[in-house]
């Protein structure tokens, strides 16, 4: 009777840390969304956010970074993860070095990126130094929006890949050796190998880091700040907007319902696009 209850027993500390940490937040986000203060169901905080001047810039600059960065991140680090998994000599002193920015927060990474890109900052100074500009120009300025959105992209790629690749790199290090020594005898090349073995062998991987940066893409919030301020509307940023500066807590629960949505729906095309047929061999 007891080795019944055991897997349950087991699971009850995971389901209540999810009720107590998610659906109970969320349950209060929901309510704060579409229930008025006098207790009527309302879709107006909806309609407020979708016809704010705001919205649907910040709507577009967020899909545009998570489509600029997350592809680019996804190749840098299966390539990335390639050359680790192919070492023999200083494998964990390069991992240890690409992972540094992994222990570095969201703000830290765009004041950074800020010392970079500012009118005093390294990259006017060295372009000075070596006669290609007179004069600092204005890298980060509310007229150079393409410059700031450039900005951001790298700071989250040399921030954020370093996730990436820990997971790859864990995935690869899970695939038979055999594999690629059968594939040797057969005279198969390093492409033949990796799109015939890694590759398909590596989609559980695949999808864990493309689900967890995407959801990460689309809550990008403090490297915005730090280097475009209100220079470059996102969607997190309008979320911090609205609660804090405008004191309208309904119209943030619903950008963030906003923002949980387009996780939801990216994360299940996503699993969609990387599921394994049922019978299917890799």
């Amino acid at each position: 009777m007891y080795s019944r209850k055991l897997p349950y027993l087991l699971l009850l500390p995971s389901a209540l840390f999810l009720c107590v940490f998610f659906l109970y937040p969320f349950v209060l986000v929901a309510w704060q969304a579409f229930v008025t203060d006098t207790g009527e169901l309302t879709s107006e905080y909806f309609m407020e956010m979708a016809t704010h001047w705001k919205f649907n810039t910040a709507l577009i600059n967020t899909l545009l970074l998570a489509l600029a960065v997350v592809p680019f991140q996804i190749v840098l680090a299966l390539y990335m993860a390639t050359l680790v998994n192919g070492m023999k000599r200083g494998r964990d002193l390069i991992l240890y070095i690409w992972t540094i920015p992994l222990g570095i927060s969201d703000l830290a990474a765009g004041i950074i990126w800020l010392a970079i890109f500012e009118q005093t900052g390294f990259l006017n100074s060295f372009m000075q130094s070596l006669g290609f500009i007179e004069e600092p120009i204005g890298f980060l300025g509310y007229q150079n929006k393409g410059t700031i959105f450039v900005a951001i992209m790298l700071a989250e790629i040399w921030r954020a890949t370093a996730i990436v690749l820990v997971i790859l790199v864990a995935g690869m290090g899970l695939i038979p050796k055999e594999y690629y020594e059968a594939a040797e005898v057969f005279g198969a090349s390093r492409w033949k190998q990796f799109t015939r073995i890694t590759l398909p062998m590596l989609k559980p991987s695949l999808q864990t880091a493309m689900i967890l940066r995407v959801i990460l893409a689309f809550e990008v919030f403090a490297v915005v700040v730090a280097l475009g301020g209100t220079n470059l509307p996102v969607l997190m940023g309008e979320i911090y907007t609205w609660q804090y500066d405008l004191r309208d807590s309904s119209v943030a629960a619903a950008y963030a319902l906003v923002v949980l949505a387009i996780s939801i729906g990216f994360t299940l095309l996503i699993m969609w696009g990387l599921r394994t047929p049922k019978g299917a061999r890799v």
